[in-house]
Order: structure tokens, then C-alpha cells, then sequence
């Protein structure tokens, strides 16, 4: 099993890119591990956002294969402590499964009811809103401290 980060949209904010790869360098070490990006919408501008919901919702569900189980990384989504992340994502590597673990990030108007319906859970990294950009650094950052929280490692501190 791989945990797949899925984004809508390049990360093109060069140190937002530059933290990611760090992360998604150092996640190497502990889990297979994939960031996936697909491409934005060309033409956006003169879309409705629903409409921009609905044919970015199109090319999320494309990328999964039906085994996958998706989280979707959202603001109404469950709040939860790193531990927390830590302890779930223990529990989900050890029952292991034909599919990935794929954690989506949307683009910047969310998801489609088609992608929502897809899904598994939902988790919210804050009530405060992040741009989709910031949301990958900060995400596989978490993810990658929830492996030194398994491993009893010391980069988390309580």
C-alpha cells in the first residue's frame, strides 16, 4: 500500500515547493509514498465555479482506482491532533488492503458532490483556511510527523 498525495494544480510557489519536497523527501524513508498533480483547468477564468468543481471533480475520480481509500483534505472535514494522525494512519498501514491511502486536495473552490461522495472521510488540517497551495506543505509535514510519532521518534514533543 502507498500513500498518495493528490493535488489539483501544480505547486508553483517556489518555498512552498521547496518545503514539500523536503517533506515528501523524508516520508521516502517510512512509507511508499506518491505526490500526484493534476493539471489545472485552462480556460478557468470564464467558468462558473461549479462548473470548475465539477470538471476538476472529473479528473480527481479519474485518477483513483476503484480499491483506493480517499480522504479528502477539507475544512468541514474531523480536526484532529497529530497523535490522533498518527494512530489512524497505524491503523489503516496495518490493515493494509489491495488499494492506496490517497489524501486529495482540491482546488481552490473544493470538491464536487461526486468527489465528496467518494470518499472515505474527511479531515481539516484547521478552521482556519489555508491556500490549496500551503494545505500540501503543511499536510505532508503532519503526515511525516505522525511517522516519527509510530516510529517513537523524537521530532514530535508533547
Amino acid at each position: 500500500m502507498r500513500i498518495v498525495l493528490l493535488t489539483v494544480g501544480r505547486t508553483d510557489v517556489p518555498w512552498v515547493r521547496e518545503g514539500l519536497e523536503v517533506y515528501v523527501s523524508r516520508l521516502s524513508h517510512y512509507v511508499p509514498f506518491e505526490l500526484k498533480e493534476i493539471p489545472e483547468l485552462k480556460g478557468a477564468g470564464s467558468l462558473s465555479r461549479d462548473r470548475i468543481k465539477s470538471m476538476e471533480g472529473e479528473l480527481i475520480l479519474k485518477a483513483l482506482k476503484p480499491s483506493d481509500r480517499v480522504v479528502l483534505l477539507d475544512e468541514r472535514g474531523e480536526e484532529m491532533r497529530s497523535v490522533d494522525l498518527a494512530a489512524r494512519l497505524s491503523d489503516a498501514l496495518a490493515r493494509g488492503g489491495q488499494g492506496d491511502l490517497v489524501f486529495v486536495v482540491g482546488g481552490a473552490y473544493g470538491f464536487s458532490d461526486e468527489v465528496y461522495a467518494r470518499a472515505g472521510a474527511k479531515l481539516s488540517l484547521s478552521r482556519m483556511t489555508f491556500s490549496h497551495q500551503m494545505v500540501r506543505t503543511v499536510f505532508a509535514e503532519q503526515l511525516y510527523r505522525a511517522f516519527t510519532i509510530i516510529r517513537g521518534e523524537p521530532y514530535h514533543h508533547e
